[in-house]
């Protein structure tokens, strides 16, 4: 199976540093650099850089965040915080059935 590859609106989980094993969302890629935010822990106006060997790309897509990044919108902390809490929802809601 291929590795996802990051694209903004993508998620990733960290897998090195104190946030280690939280989920994020890709604002932008920059070569080998992601800007990561969550709207929590690392909010929109100061977004973590981290090395994309430091990450791991999750197959998953934030559909809302996709589309205001193409629609050239303002992302703020209330709609990430949002779409990575359905995401969580939807994966429990899979492990349990």
């Amino acid at each position: 199976m291929d590795k996802p590859t990051p694209s903004p609106g993508g998620v990733v989980t960290s897998r090195a540093g104190r946030d280690a094993g939280r989920k994020f969302a890709i604002l932008a890629v920059e070569g080998e650099w992601l800007a990561l935010a969550d709207g929590q822990l690392r909010r929109v106006e100061k977004p973590k850089r981290k090395k994309l060997m430091h990450v791991r790309v999750t197959p998953h897509i934030l559909p809302e965040i996709v589309l205001l990044l193409n629609d050239g919108t303002q992302i703020e902390n209330h709609h990430l915080r949002k779409a990575l809490k359905a995401l969580e929802e939807k994966l429990c809601q899979k492990t349990t059935q």
